[in-house]
């Protein structure tokens, strides 16, 4: 393999075989990520992963591939679109208070495995090719700067919303990566395009993009409703609305997302109704029911009592219908203190006759 043209023709093979598994698109970069390690290490210098100590667990490696896995030259960057189609606007659930908003991602099953299986078979073909070498496979599952690595690898560019953005495709899509000691020809990055745009910095509920391509976590209702593992702060609970996990406003609101291609994989279409579920029905849903329907998704992570935990929020900043008070009060004696205290909140907010009447999911 120490040809030009062998190699060449190498790379050319690596697209075919990976549009063959399903991958919408791969790119080749080299693991250089100085101004990122800055970047990062400013980010958690000031604090902004909040309880999120192990994005520092792994110190520099996250940002120096070559030091996670002794002997990367090249990272093999691809992506997979996910947004399923013929789904109804993000306005339309936000804005109505008796349902419930769940980041796109998150409807069908969860991606890690799925991509995970692809890229072991991508490296088997390139193995049955060039014969051993070395390569191992990340989805979100190690310290790595997925989105620093997609961009060098031609992917797209980083947008004002921290999120991986591609002309052809916007930003509805997962990243994956396969690190190897292959000195693969590399591909370009791509040109910044966000221009003056700043409609995610506008949109966002709670404040969290505090300036282009700069998230505060602690504030992100992404973070609130999946990472974080204790109380959601009271002055950001009535921001966040009907969305009981995650939040997908800075993407809905990008213009670049009107080029988002729906996925035709199946594993990526909502299951259980998700996509548009009453509040009341996911909150009366016990332990064993949430673990049977949230089988192999996204969302089982979070566990019962943080679920419970969001629905509750969800609920106080709704409307005061009895079906709603009756849930909440059936809660009133969970053995979780956490759950006990955002019912505690949400049936005070709901007995305020003004909050009653003007409380409505924020749409931004």
């Amino acid at each position: 393999m120490d040809r030009t043209a062998d190699i060449q023709r190498l790379r050319e093979d690596i697209r075919q075989w990976a549009d063959e598994l399903g991958f919408d698109e791969l790119g080749i970069a080299r693991p250089a990520l100085a101004e990122d390690e800055a970047h990062l290490l400013r980010w958690l210098r000031d604090g902004r992963h909040g309880t999120m100590r192990w994005m520092g667990r792994h110190g520099v490696k996250r940002a120096r591939p070559e030091r996670l896995v002794p002997g990367t030259v090249r990272i093999i960057s691809v992506r997979m679109d996910y947004r399923p189609p013929d789904l109804e606007a993000d306005d339309a659930i936000l804005a109505d208070g008796r349902r419930a908003f769940i980041a796109r991602y998150a409807l069908g099953r969860d991606y890690h495995k799925l991509m995970r299986k692809r890229l072991q078979r991508l490296a088997h073909r390139i193995e049955a090719a060039v014969g051993k070498f070395g390569y191992r496979v990340f989805v979100d599952s190690g310290p790595v700067l997925e989105k620093a690595l997609g961009r060098n690898a031609g992917l797209g560019w980083i947008g004002k919303n921290t999120l991986l953005l591609n002309r052809h495709a916007g930003s509805y899509f997962f990243l994956g990566e396969l690190f190897t000691d292959l000195p693969l020809p590399e591909d370009e990055p791509v040109e910044d395009l966000c221009g003056s745009c700043r409609a995610c910095i506008d949109i966002c509920p709670t404040g969290a993009i505090t300036g282009p391509r700069q998230l505060d976590a602690r504030r992100c209702i992404s973070y609130l409703t999946i990472e974080h593992e204790g109380n959601i702060p009271e002055d950001l609970r009535p921001a966040i609305g009907n969305r009981v996990f995650g939040c997908d406003d800075c993407q809905a609101v990008c213009p670049w997302n009107r080029y988002a291609q729906p996925t035709d994989e199946a594993d990526f279409h909502p299951r259980h109704g998700l996509e548009s579920a009453s509040l009341v029905t996911l909150f009366r849903w016990d332990e064993a029911t949430f673990l049977k329907r949230t089988e192999g998704s996204a969302i089982r992570r979070l566990g019962h009592e943080r679920w419970l935990r969001n629905l509750a929020v969800a609920l106080g900043n709704g409307p005061a219908d009895p079906e709603v008070l009756e849930a909440l009060r059936e809660r009133l004696e969970h053995p979780s203190e956490m759950v006990r205290e955002h019912v505690d909140w949400a049936l005070n907010r709901l007995s305020r006759p003004s909050a009653a009447a003007t409380a409505r999911p924020s749409s931004g």
